[in-house]
């Protein structure tokens, strides 16, 4: 049994990150095409409830490649210096059913779930887009960091973290001569006030407000991935032009969603529909320069399969 073992630096030195947007295009047409098989992701909480282990197993047939993602959560980790993600994607040879890598599981989610925020931008958020709102400070403020400005030509970027120690350090750590300038601001309607949005806090309740956005303003909520717990409040969604990355997954895990509609803010038919969607020309996307529009990342194996067999692939193994 021959398994490559590629680890976060090689994950990043063959997936640069405006490939990886290429990879969620292919990814994301393919979940909206029927074309891959995924289901329903396990979450297990461990036996004091101290994390959660996730196994999530698909199947795609372009890129021919099955596998399955296998992660834990400790939200603790963090304030230990620890990563809050830890796991590997195990792919598997489609024709044999030998295992053939195991791909570190937070590198890939990183730049996958950075790189699809980033393939929703270029769809719909305006072509004259210039300022970047990030709310938080996490590995994936930085991956979004990244990404945006590859679709879009940023001219300032705005951070905001519960902890403005943390936003200090988080803007002293990324800033770049050669990249759009860098601040911390005080206040999450500040960051807000932007022309694309990144929310990437992991919050419980709403840290961003259908009130605070600008018009025109297009918004990725990424941070909350359970059906209880959500970033933005319900004027934000009723507000909106509301895209998904799963319509199954939306109606069933995305509180950013789930709560407006319990509360009868909006109806079912408020989302329009999948990003893989717009991209195969099945439904519009946005129509004039003032609307202002929502991608709800909930994150999909197909994403990680997809990114996980590029990576696999450019180190050299056969198609």
């Amino acid at each position: 049994m021959n398994i490559e073992l590629i680890d976060a630096a090689a994950v990043r030195a063959r997936l640069p990150m405006r490939r990886c947007i290429e990879a969620m295009a292919s990814a994301m047409s393919a979940v909206s095409a029927g074309t891959v098989i995924a289901p329903p992701r396990l979450v297990m909480p461990l036996v004091d409830e101290s994390g959660h282990l996730f196994v999530m197993p698909g199947s795609a047939s372009e890129p021919r490649v099955y596998g399955a993602k296998l992660i834990s959560l400790h939200p603790g980790n963090p304030g230990a210096g620890r990563p809050a993600i830890q796991g590997f994607v195990a792919l598997f040879d489609h024709e044999s059913g030998a295992p053939v890598a195991l791909i570190d599981g937070a590198e890939i989610t990183a730049l996958r779930t950075a790189a699809a925020s980033a393939l929703a931008t270029q769809l719909l958020a305006r072509p004259d887009a210039r300022t970047l709102g990030i709310l938080g400070t996490s590995v994936q403020a930085a991956s979004h960091l990244e990404a945006i400005p590859l679709v879009r030509e940023i001219a300032e970027v705005r951070v905001w973290g519960r902890s403005p120690q943390k936003s200090a350090q988080f803007v002293a750590r990324h800033a770049r001569a050669d990249a759009a300038p860098l601040r911390a601001v005080a206040s999450a309607q500040e960051a807000a006030a932007c022309d694309v949005v990144c929310v990437v806090t992991g919050a419980h309740e709403p840290v961003i407000r259908g009130a605070w956005l600008n018009p025109g303003s297009h918004v990725n909520l990424v941070g909350a991935h359970t059906a209880s717990t959500r970033e933005s409040d319900s004027e934000l969604i009723a507000r909106s032009r509301v895209y998904v990355d799963s319509i199954d997954s939306a109606f069933s895990e995305a509180g950013d969603i789930l709560i407006p509609l319990q509360q009868g803010a909006i109806a079912r038919s408020h989302v329009i529909g999948e990003i893989g969607a717009l991209l195969l020309e099945r439904i519009s996307g946005r129509r004039d320069a003032r609307e202002i529009t929502v991608y709800k990342s909930l994150g999909l194996v197909a994403q990680d399969l997809v990114a996980a067999y590029a990576v696999y692939a450019g180190g050299g193994a056969p198609d």
